[in-house]
């Protein structure tokens, strides 16, 4: 069952993560990352698991992969809850990192969660071959920066100040840099660590993202906070445009799922192989967190 597959590798990159944490020494800056990184639906690290599974690459390698892109997202969430960003105090049921410890260290170990990940694809164990390294980390360097999820964080940020509300074209880019930029190059992943061409990913993890961020600004309307782990209703008492916001509850709904009907066309060359990526594109708009 996919639940099951998913919890599966969620523990697999805990361990790991666990495992790679063990080297560094015992300082606040160290807790406060592991803090940040611990828990989750790991969805990210599951995309890469899956992808590489489709292209045959050894799991030892591909869970380095995964263990990256958990330490990039969750640099992301520490500092995008920060008092100068999202200013969110509750991140998966527990005091955001600057709100446990301080905005300094949050700062730091966000930081050191980028570098992390970096540190990790660098690594030979994540592959013998140098090229494939150096293009996992080329790719998320593009991925989480000014060209993706960098870009969509400083574009949401002006949205917030602007005199007029981006209109649907506009969310839509921002949200492919800050929510999209990271599923796509988690749904690349397993290609690139086989040396295989990662555009035939591109299509079902660009519908996968759209459909992830609509499923979350539902969630933030009609959410149950409790399970969700976080604030909700802070978008639309913020005044932010939404999906929701321009599209309306019930067509955000049916766009969320005729992108995932995209994303599960998309996967159709692969066969039953791709049985768990189908229930992935499910999963994102049917989870109640």
């Amino acid at each position: 069952m996919f639940a099951d597959r998913l919890a599966k590798v969620a523990a697999q990159v805990g361990g790991h993560l666990d495992t790679v944490f063990t080297r560094f020494p015992d300082q606040d800056v160290i807790h406060a990352m592991r803090y940040a990184v611990a828990g989750g639906k790991r969805l990210r690290a599951f995309l890469v698991m899956e992808s590489a599974a489709l292209h045959d690459v050894p799991g030892r390698r591909a869970v380095q992969a995964a263990a990256a892109i958990e330490a990039m997202h969750a640099y992301s969430l520490v500092h995008d809850d920060l008092p100068c960003m999202d200013d969110d105090d509750l991140r998966r049921g527990r005091p955001t990192v600057h709100v446990k410890w301080d905005q300094a260290t949050a700062v730091l170990a966000g930081d050191a969660l980028q570098t992390l990940a970096f540190e990790l694809l660098a690594d030979p164990a994540t592959h013998p071959d140098a090229a494939i390294r150096c293009d996992l980390v080329s790719a998320l360097a593009r991925a989480a920066g000014a060209r993706g999820m960098v870009l969509g964080q400083a574009r949401d940020i002006a949205a917030e100040n602007c005199d007029t509300p981006p209109d649907l074209q506009q969310i839509t880019a921002l949200q492919a840099g800050k929510t999209g930029a990271l599923i796509v190059w988690s749904a690349e992943a397993g290609a690139r660590l086989a040396g295989a061409d990662p555009a035939p990913m591109a299509a079902y993890a660009n519908a996968l993202g759209l459909a992830f961020q609509i499923a979350d600004d539902i969630l933030d309307v009609e959410g149950d906070a409790a399970k969700a782990g976080k604030r909700l209703n802070k978008d639309a008492g913020a005044g932010k445009a939404t999906f929701v916001s321009l599209l309306g509850l019930d067509a955000a709904k049916t766009r969320a799922r005729a992108l995932v009907d995209e994303a599960e066309a998309a996967l159709i060359p692969y066969g039953d192989a791709a049985r768990n990526l189908r229930e992935a594109a499910r999963f994102v708009i049917s989870r109640e967190m």
